[in-house]
């Protein structure tokens, strides 16, 4: 079902003036690198933003660093270990109904082979490829934050 949403309601206030709370999550994300190419994950036909390619990664649950929250999820999606190499800049992007801050890590495979558990497809790509994919609008500023540090 979709909703008209008014005027007032973007800027954040319902029709009577009551500032409206947009759901904000925190995801931890993994760019992991091998060989020069770096992970890139496709959401599922299932998934909110059906189809848009991503980091691998997931929400940081209350009370969990976002390195251990990264750890966690990539051996729920992916069945792989991580090493987590360096902190990124995090971003934050408003989407219509939430708002995302994006804490990415650079990252390399410790163990384990990928098994996709959640995601359609996967690509190793060089970081100058990326952008040619369609890619959740939050992930883009960490992709040319990561590209400008290589």
């Amino acid at each position: 079902m979709t909703k008209t949403v008014s005027k007032k309601e973007e800027n954040g206030t319902d029709p009577s003036g009551h500032t409206l709370q947009m759901k904000h999550i925190h995801v931890a994300c993994a760019i992991i690198e091998q060989e020069g190419r770096v992970l890139c994950t496709q959401r599922s036909a299932s998934m909110s933003m059906p189809l848009k390619w991503e980091f691998p990664g997931g929400k940081i649950e209350a009370g969990e660093s976002a390195e251990d929250c990264l750890k966690r999820e990539l051996l729920e999606e992916l069945g792989v270990g991580i090493s987590i190499s360096q902190a990124m800049p995090s971003h934050t992007h408003h989407y219509e109904t939430f708002s995302i801050t994006l804490h990415p890590f650079v990252c390399s495979m410790a163990y384990g082979d990928i098994r996709l558990h959640e995601h359609s497809t996967m690509l190793w790509m060089e970081p100058n490829e990326m952008p040619s994919l369609d890619w959740a609008e939050a992930d883009m500023p960490v992709i040319e934050e990561y590209r400008k540090a290589k």
